[in-house]
């Protein structure tokens, strides 16, 4: 039976999340590849247009609708579930194989929404697993960062849901559609809401918080979804938004300049991933067609290179128990693979010619150039060196060089290798033809990276930031300590607000409390008798039978009763008549 190539493929991976739990533990992991390799042939053939419908109270849902962006991201998307869930391989927890499943539906789900209700139920659908994929390490500082993930995640989509809801009620309209830029609130309660999720200065502190501390695994998911699928929706609804240029500005110098403060090596690349965000974030605000293509080639290559980062990383914390640079060194000749591995994703985010990050950033930078804003790309290409310094240089040669600590590194179990090979490829492959991912490129792609004055100019980058490095090695090294960011303003107050409102609010409930089941047991014991009033000892004074009245008196009241109506009816007839 032919499979219907419009069947969505986010249905395909909740399916396939339901289904996991149900299967033998040996047959689960291959599944968890069949899954997204069926979706990922879902999204390739899929045709243009809208295939799947519904209606909701007279509001038209538009459950899977393709155009050449969303299938784009459709791809990245189903690709890097395959690949995370090939480096995942060994891992026998159907929670964590089914939570990664449904973080791609979610995905998936978001990318080929065509309006507001359908992108809102898989955006919120993407928070409780990948919240899931932090606690499962099992440790206090995950179940923290995971609490402080998910609460942030729940705050953003609550802006977003406000945003939905008002919008719909300017304007009667529920379908996914360009925003105009202006002071409408609805417009920018959803920005907002997007805005967390694509960690945009100053809704960022979460990242750096959470993926560091995420399973070895399950950081593969979170570096390449939720930010990405942000900057789809940017691309999507906010293109042409002049506030987003100096936001993503901002993230990419504001994330370098943290990993430079970073000891944990998931840390250095979790803040990359906000500095390389703010590159896509820019590009949706420049708005012109060279700028979208160029954002989403970059989201598209960030996947890639980003997960083959985390891999590597991943795979020195899974064999070594050790995560930071102050712990780590030394391990080059005990770990030739998965340094050379980590180092293609270390090229390709710096912006290596011959590799993907090389064709996709400086579209972005290009973009900023065309529309005449030559001060934000002079700071695009200042972060590019940040970058290089940091995940290329710094990174590397403070975990696989510098002083050997004498870790003994345990060996990784091979489909570690495999896909980070697999990403490596990709990086490689797109790096070498260009082509082959302008191609899928929503618009027509008018920009050559590979002319002679930009190869001089990004490898003089390169040589002078190498150089700079090497005579400043020692200095910029990690240093054991904690990294204050933003989120310092509030934690700060998180103790006082926790003794207010939770501590001292809830001391009163319990003295209020006390004081009520106090009165109730005086009551009661009066009740028992309430000659305790009278008597401050308490003693057994009351005797119910010695105040009990007699028969006598119970007949002589009744006899009472019937004379005084008797007399009350002779008064009243005498002085009828």
């Amino acid at each position: 039976m032919p499979i219907d190539a419009t069947f969505p493929p986010a249905l395909v991976m909740l399916a396939g999340a339901f289904l996991l739990p149900l299967l033998p533990r040996n047959v689960r992991s291959v599944f968890s590849l069949l899954v997204p390799l069926v979706a990922l042939a879902l999204v390739w053939t899929a045709p243009s247009g809208i295939h799947r419908t519904m209606e909701l109270m007279d509001y038209p849902l538009v459950l899977y609708k393709v155009d050449r962006l969303s299938r784009f991201f459709g791809i990245i998307f189903a690709l890097i579930t395959l690949i995370g869930s090939l480096f995942a391989f060994h891992v026998k927890k159907a929670a964590e194989q089914t939570a990664a499943l449904v973080y791609a539906a979610g995905a998936l789900g978001v990318t080929f929404a065509g309006d507001l209700i359908t992108l809102f139920v898989f955006w919120e659908l993407m928070s409780l697993p990948s919240t899931y994929l932090i606690w499962a390490r099992g440790v206090r500082e995950s179940e923290k960062a995971g609490m402080h993930y998910l609460m942030v995640h729940l705050f953003g989509g609550g802006l977003l849901f406000a945003g939905i809801l008002l919008h719909t009620g300017e304007t009667g309209r529920i379908l996914i559609e360009q925003l105009p830029a202006g002071n409408s609130l609805s417009s920018w309660l959803i920005l907002a809401g997007i805005g967390v999720n694509a960690a945009i200065v100053p809704l960022h502190a979460w990242l750096a918080d959470a993926y560091p501390r995420a399973t070895v695994t399950g950081a593969v998911f979170l570096c390449a979804l939720t930010t990405k699928t942000a900057v789809y929706v940017l691309l999507r609804i906010f293109p042409g938004w002049e506030v987003l240029i100096y936001l993503g500005v901002l993230m990419a110098l504001y994330g370098v300049v943290f990993a430079v403060l970073a000891n944990d090596i998931r840390e250095i690349l979790a803040y990359h991933i906000i500095s390389q965000v703010g590159y896509m974030v820019a590009g949706a605000g420049i708005g012109t067609e060279m700028a979208i293509n160029g954002a989403a080639a970059h989201a598209f290559s960030h996947i890639l290179y980003k997960a083959l980062l985390f891999m590597g990383a991943g795979a020195v914390i899974h064999t070594t128990g050790k995560s930071k640079l102050t712990e780590l060194g030394g391990l080059a000749h005990r770990q030739p693979m998965i340094l050379w591995l980590y180092m293609v994703g270390a090229f390709s985010i710096s912006g290596f010619p011959l590799f993907n990050g090389f064709i996709s950033k400086s579209m972005v930078v290009a973009a900023a150039g065309e529309s005449h804003r030559s001060v934000v790309m002079l700071l695009l290409l200042l972060a590019s060196v940040g970058t290089f310094l940091h995940t290329g240089l710094k990174l590397p040669y403070g975990t696989w060089y510098g002083e050997d600590r004498g870790v003994s590194p345990l060996p990784p179990p091979r489909n570690m290798y495999l896909g980070m090979a697999m990403a490596a490829f990709f990086c490689i492959l797109h790096g070498v033809a260009p082509g082959l991912l302008y191609d899928m490129l929503p618009y027509a792609v008018h920009f050559e990276p590979y002319t002679f004055p930009h190869v001089v100019e990004t490898s003089q980058i390169l040589i002078f930031t190498f150089a700079a490095f090497w005579i400043f090695r020692r200095h910029v090294g990690g240093e054991a300590g904690i990294t204050l960011d933003v989120d310092w303003f509030y934690r700060r107050p998180a103790g006082w607000a926790q003794r207010i409102f939770l501590e001292d609010l809830d001391a009163a409930f319990n003295k209020v409390e006390a004081l009520g089941m106090d009165i109730v047991g005086k009551l009661s014991l009066l009740s028992e008798n309430p000659m305790r009033i009278f008597h401050k000892s308490g003693g057994q004074l009351f005797d119910p039978d010695a105040y009990r009245p007699g028969i006598k008196t119970l007949i002589f009241f009744v006899l009472f009763v019937f004379v005084l109506i008797s007399f009350w009816g002779l008064v009243r007839h005498l002085f009828a008549g």
